[in-house]
């Protein structure tokens, strides 16, 4: 049974559900509970197979390069396609000089500007340059400078 257990895992549409599983942020000991087999026989699979490392690895990087560019997009701005519906009236005068109206409802695709998204920057900058634009920039330098002081005063203690 576990020969052939491994044998669709390693098949193209078990390297397919697993990839999915990937995909969809599940890690490797939950990915490997789904396959009904240990962690330690789903990390031997690993490395032992090159397909089953690379279904994973391209499971994994697809996701995290479309929530890169998602972020990316929430931080800069972006248009969307949106359809609008307008109702449009027609006046106009029949050859009698009578007034005569006609409506028709019409729709049309315009570009909506989404602006940018103030948190989706603060992530990107803290991520991207976090030397200049971590939310506690001063933290680290005065956590330093409370340790060095509190270590001054014990040392001189302990005299």
């Amino acid at each position: 049974m576990a020969k052939s257990n491994r044998e669709y895992w390693l098949s193209d549409d078990g390297l397919l559900l697993i990839r999915a599983w990937a995909r969809d942020g599940l890690d490797n000991a939950q990915i490997a509970k789904n396959c009904a087999v240990s962690v330690s026989t789903f990390y031997e699979w690993k490395s032992k197979y090159s397909e089953l490392s690379e279904a994973l690895k391209r499971g994994k990087e697809v996701v995290d390069y479309e929530v890169e560019n998602a972020l990316y997009k929430k931080c800069v701005g972006y248009y969307v396609p949106k359809d609008v519906t307008y109702k449009l009236r027609r006046v106009y005068y029949d050859d009698k000089d009578r007034r005569c109206e006609d409506e028709k409802i019409e729709t049309v695709t315009v570009e909506e500007y989404i602006p940018p998204d103030t948190t989706a920057i603060a992530i990107w900058l803290n991520n991207r340059k976090p030397e200049k634009w971590r939310r506690n920039a001063n933290k680290e330098r005065l956590d330093d400078e409370k340790f060095s002081h509190e270590k001054a005063v014990d040392d001189r203690h302990n005299w």
